[in-house]
């Protein structure tokens, strides 16, 4: 069953309308495939409108959508030969943020990112996408490994931001997310990052900061989350989506201010109505961006991405 978001109501009333009517046809042998088409087709144009002007608050809804593409159904599709590689070697394995070795073509990567889960079950394993410090330090460790063999790293940002639980704190979340940024920034590889649902504050950033940043046109990328933002502005979370508009998440704000390099278009009515498609035009996008980084020394990966995050906020 299709989850519809709040501004989408008048598509769902228009899709219950086309399955009714197939139900009606079942049950008394009737000919309505031409009202169906009709529907259907008023239905595909109505959604075409909406998405052709999302708020920034709406693409959070849509970058937050239970059934948008996680991590896992991600490297399935983006990657073969995917092995997984846990732990931290200090601690244990987070399982908020997955990586390992996987080949994208004909070559071998080094693939991290944040899996949110898909039920009720795997959120709770997954702990929402939120990344702890082990996570963090499991993915410097898998970008050294990346490091030493030459291999490029593609991570696949999707958080609404690290776990602020005690315990996190306790083991030293700040200086993780610190670190993993820092490694990053220390990589002789090419790392290309891609936001492709939520990217919120440091618990992003910590595996984003790449020689090329990849939105989904959907996606939204801040330094805190809406609600929060409204919080300590306003006193409230009411104003969050007066907050979303100031803060300019969306992709096409970001790409305009300088902050990610390059939209990935998705389907009509986001990346979880056509998931295959969806997969499908992010890897073009990755491989594409892999490809004007082959052949260059480490020193000029690490000078051109010191200079392209030195260069943001720069008069």
């Amino acid at each position: 069953m299709m989850t519809y978001l709040e501004f989408e109501k008048p598509v769902a009333a228009l899709q219950d309308q086309i399955d009714d009517l197939r139900k009606a046809a079942d049950d008394q042998n009737l000919d309505v495939d031409a009202e169906i088409e009709r529907l259907e087709a008023k239905a595909a144009a109505q959604l075409r409108d909406l998405y052709a002007k999302l708020t920034p608050w709406q693409k959070t809804a849509v970058a937050r959508h239970p059934d948008r593409p996680h991590f896992n159904q991600l490297v399935a599709g983006l990657f073969d030969d995917f092995l997984p590689l846990a732990g931290d070697r200090a601690f244990g394995d987070d399982q908020a943020i997955l990586g390992g070795l996987a080949t994208l073509g004909s070559r071998r990567v080094v693939v991290i990112g944040h899996e949110k889960g898909h039920d009720t079950a795997t959120r709770l394993k997954h702990n929402f996408g939120m990344g702890k410090p082990e996570g963090y330090r499991k993915a410097i460790r898998l970008m050294q490994l990346a490091d030493r063999f030459g291999l490029p790293v593609v991570t696949l940002v999707d958080t609404s931001g690290a776990f602020p639980g005690i315990e996190a704190e306790e083991r030293g979340q700040a200086e993780a997310i610190a670190r993993s940024t820092e490694q990053c920034l220390a990589l002789g590889v090419p790392i290309v990052a891609a936001v492709v649902g939520e990217g919120g504050s440091g618990g992003a950033i910590a595996l984003a900061a790449a020689n090329h940043v990849l939105m989904y046109e959907h996606a939204v990328y801040a330094v805190i989350s809406p609600e929060g933002c409204a919080s300590i502005l306003w006193r409230t979370s009411d104003k969050a989506a007066d907050a979303a508009a100031a803060m300019r998440v969306t992709a096409q704000d970001l790409k305009a201010l300088g902050v990610i390099d390059e939209i990935v278009p998705e389907p009509v009515g986001g990346a979880h109505r056509d998931t295959v498609a969806a997969i499908a035009t992010l890897r073009r996008s990755i491989e594409s961006a892999l490809k004007q980084w082959e052949g260059r020394q480490a020193d000029a990966i690490r000078q051109a991405r010191e200079e392209k995050f030195l260069a943001m906020g720069r008069l």
